[in-house]
C-alpha cells in the first residue's frame, strides 16, 4: 500500500490527464528538434538524475522540475548541507546543558560540586536565533521546492512553521524582558526539529498512533486487573490489624487504595518485588494464592497479549512502510524512465521504446551515489550493448540497489621459496590468531595476578619490576605478530581487516609503555582478485515473499498526474 507512510505521492495536474503537451511545459519530447533540442535534452537528463536519486533515497517525486528547482534540490539534499542541517539540530539540543537554570559540572556529587556556570544574557539567545534563522531557510527552501499546493497538505511543514513562529515571538518576549522570564516556552519544542527532520522519528511516532487504539483494550483490562485485586488486597490485607511490627509491615503495602494500586503496580511490573508479597506471606502461607493469581493473570497473560499485540502491530506496520519504500522506488525510476525514453526517437526507431544504454550511462555519471553501486549499475548497463531499454529491463538494472555489497580481500603476495610458503601457511591460518588471543588472555591474567597481590600495598611502595618485564615480553609478541601477518598477508591485506588495523594502533601504542586490555577477533583469512559479491538484503528476504511490486499501470498513472512533469505519449 503505498499510501501508508504519507499522503498520495502525487497529485493531480490541472487542465488535463497529461497525455497533450501543453505550451510552456518542459516536455522532453517536444523540445528535441528545433533550437532549444540540446537544452531540453540537458534538462530532460537532470530531470532523470534528480528521479533516480530520489529512488535511490527512497524521497518522493513530487517536487518541482524546472532547472533552477532541481539544482536548489540536489544542493539542498547534499551531504555537506544535510550534515550543517543535523549539526544545528545538535546546537540548539545542546544549549539544555548551558541554560539557566543547569545542573551540568564536572561532578555530580552535591558535597564537591560548584556553582554551575550562568552564560551571561544574550550568549545562548545569540546561538539560538541563528540556529532559528537556519530552520526558517530550511522551510523556505522545503515549501518552495513542494509547491504551495503540497505544502498546505503536509503536517509536518505546517507544524514546522508554527513551532518556528512560536519559538521566535518567545524569543524576542525574553530579549524584552532581559532574560528574566520566568517560563520559556519554546524550549518545549525543541526536539520537534529533530523529529521533522528524521524519517526514522517520523516512522516511529505513525507507529505508535496506529498501534494505540490496539493497545488501549489490552491497557485497559490491565487497568480493570489492577483495580479489581487492589480492592480484594485491602479487604483481605487490612481485615485484621495488630499492633506488632510484622502486621505494621504487611499494612504499609495496603494501607489506602494509592499504597494499594502502586504496591500491586511494581509487582505487575518489575522483577524485584519480594518486599511486597513477603510480609503479607508470612503472616499466612495461604495469601501466597492471591500473589500467584494476581501474576499469572497479569505477567503471564495480560502483559504477553500486549507484547504480542505491540509486535504484531510493528511487524505490519514495518510491511507497509517498506511497500511504501518499494514503490516510491519504482516510481523514481519509471519517471527517469519516461524522460529518458523521449530522446530514443529520431534514429528511425518508433517514438517511446525504450531508453538508449548511452543516455543512461551519460546520466549515471552525475548521479550522486556510492561508487561501488555505480559501477555495478554502469557495467549492467554496458551488457545491454547498443539495444534500447525497455521498462521492464530498465526497472532491472536498478535492482543492483537492494543488493549488499561485500569486498573480497586482496590477494596474499607470492613468494617462490617452499620455506616462505610454508611461513605464510602457518602465520596466515586461523590458529595463528588463536595463539594470539590465548597470549592477550594470558597477559591479562598476569596482570590481574599482580594486583591481586598488590591490592595491599601503596602504589608508591609497589615493586613493579616483574611485572614490567613481562609486559615487555608481551609487546615485543604483538610487534612480532603484527610483522608476521603482514608478511603472511601482504600491506593491502592485512590493512583490509578492520580488527588487525585495530591490533596494529594498540600494539605502536603499547610500544609507549601502554597496556593492551582488550582484544578484536579476527575475520577469517579470504583470498582472491578484489571483486564484488552481491547477497540479498536481511529485510529483503524477511520480506521476499510478501511486498508486491508496483503494477506498470499504476505507475503510468501516477506519472501522469505529476503537477511539474508532463509526458507526451
Amino acid at each position: 500500500d503505498p499510501m501508508a507512510e504519507s499522503d498520495p505521492l502525487l497529485s493531480r495536474a490541472r487542465g488535463g490527464s497529461g497525455r497533450d503537451c501543453r505550451v510552456g511545459l518542459p516536455a522532453c519530447r517536444s523540445v528535441l528538434v528545433g533550437p532549444g533540442a540540446k537544452a531540453g535534452r540537458d534538462l530532460c537528463f537532470d530531470q532523470a538524475v534528480v528521479f533516480i536519486e530520489d529512488a535511490i533515497q527512497y524521497r518522493s517525486i513530487n517536487h518541482r522540475m524546472d532547472a533552477r528547482s532541481m539544482w536548489l534540490y540536489r544542493w539542498y539534499y547534499s551531504d555537506m548541507c544535510q550534515w550543517i542541517l543535523s549539526f544545528i539540530i545538535f546546537l540548539i539540543l545542546s544549549l539544555a546543558f548551558i541554560e539557566t537554570p543547569s545542573s551540568f559540572t564536572s561532578t555530580s556529587d552535591v558535597r564537591y560540586r560548584m556553582a554551575p556556570w550562568n552564560p551571561p544574557c544574550g550568549l545562548t539567545e545569540a546561538i539560538e536565533v541563528l540556529c532559528l534563522l537556519v530552520f526558517v531557510a530550511d522551510l523556505s527552501v522545503k515549501s518552495y521546492l513542494v509547491a504551495w499546493v503540497q505544502f498546505r497538505k503536509n503536517l509536518w511543514l505546517l507544524g514546522y512553521l508554527l513551532v518556528l513562529i512560536v519559538s521566535l515571538m518567545d524569543w524576542m518576549v525574553s530579549l524584552s524582558l532581559v532574560c528574566q522570564e520566568p517560563l520559556r516556552i519554546r524550549r518545549l519544542f525543541r526536539p520537534f526539529f529533530l523529529l521533522q527532520n528524521s524519517s526514522m522519528m517520523k516512522k516511529t511516532l505513525k507507529c505508535i498512533r496506529w498501534s494505540l487504539p490496539e493497545m488501549a483494550s489490552v491497557v485497559l483490562l490491565l487497568a480493570l486487573h489492577l483495580c479489581v485485586f487492589t480492592m480484594l488486597g485491602m479487604l483481605l490485607f487490612t481485615g485484621e490489624k495488630q499492633d506488632d511490627g510484622q502486621d505494621r509491615e504487611r499494612l504499609t503495602y495496603f494501607r489506602n487504595l494509592p499504597e494499594a494500586l502502586t504496591s500491586l503496580l511494581v509487582l505487575l511490573t518489575t522483577a524485584n518485588n519480594p518486599d511486597v508479597m513477603v510480609p503479607a506471606y508470612s503472616k499466612n502461607r495461604a495469601y501466597a494464592i492471591f500473589f500467584i493469581i494476581f501474576t499469572l493473570i497479569g505477567s503471564l497473560f495480560l502483559m504477553n497479549l500486549l507484547t504480542a499485540i505491540i509486535y504484531n502491530q510493528f511487524r505490519g506496520y514495518l510491511m507497509k512502510s517498506l511497500q511504501a519504500s518499494l514503490f516510491r522506488k519504482r516510481l523514481g525510476t519509471r519517471a527517469a524512465y519516461e524522460v529518458l525514453s523521449s530522446t530514443a526517437e529520431g534514429d528511425g526507431q518508433p517514438r517511446g521504446i525504450g531508453v538508449k544504454p548511452q543516455d543512461l550511462l551519460q546520466v549515471l555519471q552525475k548521479v550522486q551515489v556510492d561508487s561501488t553501486y555505480k559501477q555495478a549499475i554502469m557495467e549492467k548497463v554496458r551488457s545491454y550493448g547498443g539495444s534500447l531499454l525497455s521498462a521492464d529491463e530498465f526497472q532491472k538494472i536498478f535492482n543492483e540497489l537492494d543488493k549488499r555489497m561485500t569486498k573480497e580481500h586482496p590477494p596474499r603476495p607470492q613468494y617462490q621459496s617452499p620455506f616462505l610458503q610454508s611461513a605464510q601457511f602457518l602465520f596466515g591460518h586461523l590458529y595463528f590468531d588463536y595463539l594470539g588471543n590465548l597470549i592477550v588472555l594470558a597477559n591479562l591474567v598476569s596482570i590481574c595476578v599482580f594486583l591481586v597481590i598488590d591490592a595491599d600495598v601503596v602504589p608508591r611502595n609497589r615493586d613493579d619490576f616483574v611485572l614490567g618485564i613481562l609486559n615487555c615480553v608481551f609487546v615485543l609478541y604483538y610487534l612480532v605478530e603484527m610483522l608476521l601477518k603482514v608478511f603472511a598477508l601482504g600491506l593491502s591485506g592485512y590493512l583490509s581487516y578492520p580488527s588487525n588495523m585495530f591490533d596494529g594502533l594498540v600494539t605502536i601504542i603499547l610500544l609507549n609503555f601502554l597496556h593492551k586490555w582488550d582484544r578484536r577477533s579476527h575475520l577469517h583469512s579470504v583470498s582472491g582478485d578484489l571483486e564484488t559479491t552481491y547477497e540479498m538484503s536481511t529485510v529483503e528476504l524477511l520480506f521476499r515473499d510478501i511486498l508486491e511490486e508496483p503494477a506498470e499501470e499504476e505507475l503510468v498513472e501516477k506519472l501522469k498526474r505529476h503537477p511539474h512533469v508532463q509526458l507526451c505519449r
